[in-house]
């Protein structure tokens, strides 16, 4: 039986649910940063902001968003209690265009390097889709400066989005953003607004590579970890539930025969 599903459609559908996202997020409460600018690490300068005291909480966006994007409306409320560090990666926001090649474990090192710049010893990282893909890495890498992990709607393996999102992010095309809010928030904050081409295609073909962090690399993420999913954000559920402890054997297909259809939330609850 053919996939009901089309391609094309699909990815329609998944960058209309960022752009949502975006748009909700533009409309928070705008705070000043305490502290901002860029930190040099690994051959780039990466873009960061510091908002409020207390233990400290690295905010990662998603993939073609920035840090006002993706974080906007969270950031009020979190600096309340925690200092935050928001992140801009490379491309993104206020970061230059690099030629370095784009890489998970690359992203997660710039994360300690920025962590490192500000002195930050150990913290709670939540990532959002491809910054919860980095923050898994950083969880794998840096186990000792982690303190909780929050996983928003993110995997650490391709075959952790439904095979039609895989398939989609395969099939980009540059063409997809022209005249879409990501470009407009590039435009606002890019140190150079010429790059947005080479930063899109770069993107298309980071995001089409398919990648795999290693089941058992998971399992050795002793942090409690929140993992939090919605119904329509491309992941596979039987995927996630995996994810909740990749280590035990007993997890197999035919466990899941009668199991709740894939729309089903799956919530991994951590103590504050």
């Amino acid at each position: 039986m053919k996939n009901p599903v089309k391609t094309p459609n699909t990815l329609k559908s998944m960058l209309l649910i960022a752009i949502m996202f975006a748009a909700s997020q533009l409309n928070g409460q705008q705070i000043k940063s305490s502290n901002s600018g860029y930190a040099p690490v690994n051959g780039i300068k990466v873009y960061y902001e510091v908002y409020g005291e207390g233990r400290p909480l690295v905010l990662l966006h998603g993939a073609f968003m920035t840090i006002e994007g993706n974080w906007s409306q969270l950031i009020p409320e979190l600096s309340k209690t925690r200092k935050v560090i928001a992140i801009e990666m490379q491309g993104h926001g206020h970061t230059p265009f690099s030629d370095r090649k784009l890489a998970v474990s690359t992203m997660a090192n710039d994360v300690k390097g920025v962590m490192d710049y500000l002195k930050i010893d150990s913290a709670d990282i939540a990532g959002y889709s491809m910054g919860g893909s980095v923050a898994y890495q950083f969880a794998i890498q840096n186990p000792h400066r982690l303190r909780k992990l929050v996983i928003i709607s993110s995997t650490y393996k391709s075959s952790g989005w439904l095979p039609e999102i895989a398939n989609a992010f395969k099939n980009m095309k540059p063409e997809l953003f022209a005249d879409s809010p990501m470009k407009t928030a590039y435009d606002a904050v890019a140190p150079d607004k010429s790059k947005w081409t080479k930063f899109i295609e770069q993107m298309i073909t980071f995001i089409g590579t398919p990648f795999n962090l290693g089941d058992s690399n998971i399992s050795k993420i002793y942090a409690p970890v929140l993992i939090i999913s919605g119904d329509n954000d491309g992941l596979d559920k039987i995927e996630l539930i995996k994810t909740i402890n990749p280590c035990l054997n007993f997890w197999n297909d035919e466990l899941f025969d009668e199991w709740p259809p894939r729309d089903t939330f799956h919530r991994n609850e951590m103590e504050d």
